[in-house]
């Protein structure tokens, strides 16, 4: 059976931290590995990962993209699953990732939507059509699949292995699940699993400045993989190598042996 570790990075959350740990510890099937990466905290969210038997990873470098490169780097599963300090998994959320890696069996990611804890029923409702509704529909006419969603998500350990010299891990101001997402090779997919659910903070809401901020990420990010890579050359690029997979189908080769 593959081996799954979770990645938490973590910067001054001790006390919303405690509350993952604990979901993360209800789990049906546990983790192989929790590692939580201290980005620089002043608060306890070292000691409090430590006692609850997490694996305390240090990460100097501040940005949410260089502390989860941190866990991915560090981690041994064969799968890896990503959690943000906020994040509170359903008790079979591992065991909902187990499942769908054994049956996709290959190079697939698998993402799932947010449950906002922390506010009242209209602005949970809100920020779950809205907010997160939104960003799955928009980032999905933009990429061709969902992008992987920061705070529910796992992928094989090979698909890191494979870009983590390619995203923009040492820059501050990014949507790191963005930049990944952009950055997955035309054989790499992701599935959007309706099931797979966290709860997640309401705390993006708390102010205009808050939720500005994020936004504003989202043209940081897309204005430096743009650069890169246009959005039409990336879905060429995947409508190209889906081509030649059929084609060597038909040839009765093996298609995953086609670049």
């Amino acid at each position: 059976m593959a081996t799954i570790s979770v990645v938490v990075p973590a910067l001054n959350d001790a006390v919303l931290l405690r509350g993952c740990l604990s979901a993360l510890a209800a789990q049906t099937r546990p983790a192989d590995e929790i590692i939580v990466v201290d980005n620089g905290s002043t608060d306890d969210t070292a000691a409090v990962a430590a006692a609850a038997g997490a694996r305390v990873v240090y990460e100097p470098v501040r940005g949410i993209f260089s502390a989860t490169a941190a866990g991915f780097d560090a981690a041994s599963g064969d799968i890896l699953a990503r959690l943000d300090a906020d994040s509170r998994p359903m008790p079979g959320w591992i065991e909902r990732i187990e499942a769908a890696m054994t049956a996709q069996n290959g190079l697939t990611a698998i993402t799932g939507p947010g449950e906002f804890y922390g506010a009242g029923p209209v602005k949970r409702a809100l920020g779950r059509a809205i907010w997160i509704g939104g960003m799955f529909w928009f980032t999905g006419l933009l990429l061709g699949h969902p992008m992987v969603f920061g705070s529910n998500y796992a992928m094989p350990a090979e698909i890191w292995r494979r870009v983590r010299g390619s995203v923009h891990r040492d820059v501050h101001d990014v949507h790191d699940d963005l930049d990944l997402s952009y950055h997955l090779e035309p054989d790499m997919d992701v599935v959007y699993d309706r099931g797979l659910i966290v709860q997640i903070s309401a705390r993006p809401f708390d102010s205009f400045g808050t939720l500005w901020r994020r936004l504003a990420l989202v043209w940081s990010t897309l204005s430096l993989d743009f650069a890169e890579q246009s959005p039409a050359a990336r879905r060429r690029a995947r409508a190209e190598w889906a081509e030649a997979q059929s084609a060597a189908a038909a040839a009765g080769e093996n298609p995953g042996l086609v670049a």
